[in-house]
């Protein structure tokens, strides 16, 4: 059962202590491929390198929109100017992660949705799909995507919308990531719409550090949960953890124009 983790922050500081291991431990529990996100200019580089040093790791690179205040117009130059010289490697795999963020009030969704549009046409400029973030905006994300209509779409990450914004992303061709957040009991809408989902819409994901799953209350999340995520997952979906652990490692190929 080999599994692709489409979404972790395995560069943040949390795993500095033991990030090999974790990676060999990955290796172990056939998690084959880790995708590693930008968040903020500082942390695009350190990104990079762990991509370009770690068979397993891919490098998605973009400006979170959490971090909106530390963006300056520089910084989204030099994405530009990144993302221009990286085209085509085969590390890059996506752009992110970007998005809107409603949950913080105190971002400014002007200026948010000027950065997600910034970012969602450098996607289409280098045709590079987008690993999404979306906290309570799925309507502006949705009708922004519609505007775009990215050729390569990508994953809308951890999400936890309805039934009836599952099928919009869908019918837009992305995928849906899902994660730790459904494992917990007390997520009984999640598990009503995942009952629902095709198979063929999802993916995998950690997002390591944060989301820890309800098997590992209170700890660092990490890649190496991704098969017991997929395990709680596949229960809730109905289907085997061999089955889902293909599909889901089958659509992220999919996403990322991986063979």
């Amino acid at each position: 059962m080999t599994l692709i983790d489409t979404h972790t922050h395995l560069d943040f500081d949390d795993f500095d202590v033991d990030r090999q291991v974790v990676l060999s431990h990955c290796r172990a529990l056939q998690v084959e491929r880790i995708v590693v996100l930008g968040v903020y200019q500082r942390n695009l580089q350190r990104v990079w390198d762990l991509a370009l040093s770690e068979p397993s790791v891919y490098a998605a690179l973009g400006l979170h929109p959490i971090y909106l205040d530390e963006h300056l117009l520089e910084h989204m130059h030099d994405l530009r100017e990144q993302l221009a010289r990286l085209a085509g490697h085969p590390k890059l795999c996506a752009v992110g992660e970007i998005g809107l963020d409603y949950y913080v009030e105190s971002l400014d969704r002007m200026q948010q949705q000027a950065l997600f549009d910034s970012q969602l046409q450098m996607a289409a400029d280098f045709n590079l799909p987008v690993l999404l973030h979306v906290r309570r905006s799925h309507a502006d994300t949705i009708a922004t995507l519609k505007r775009f209509k990215l050729k390569r779409r990508g994953i809308v990450h951890a999400f936890a919308g309805s039934r009836e914004e599952a099928k919009e992303y869908i019918k837009l061709g992305f995928k849906l990531g899902l994660g730790g957040a459904a494992t917990w009991p007390q997520a009984l809408r999640m598990h009503r719409v995942l009952a629902e989902l095709p198979l063929s819409s999802v993916v995998l994901e950690t997002d390591s550090p944060d989301m820890a799953p309800a098997m590992f209350p209170g700890q660092r999340n990490s890649p190496e949960h991704l098969p017991q995520i997929c395990a709680a997952l596949a229960g809730l979906m109905n289907v085997s953890a061999e089955r889902l652990a293909q599909v889901s490692s089958e659509n992220a190929c999919e996403v990322f124009g991986w063979n």
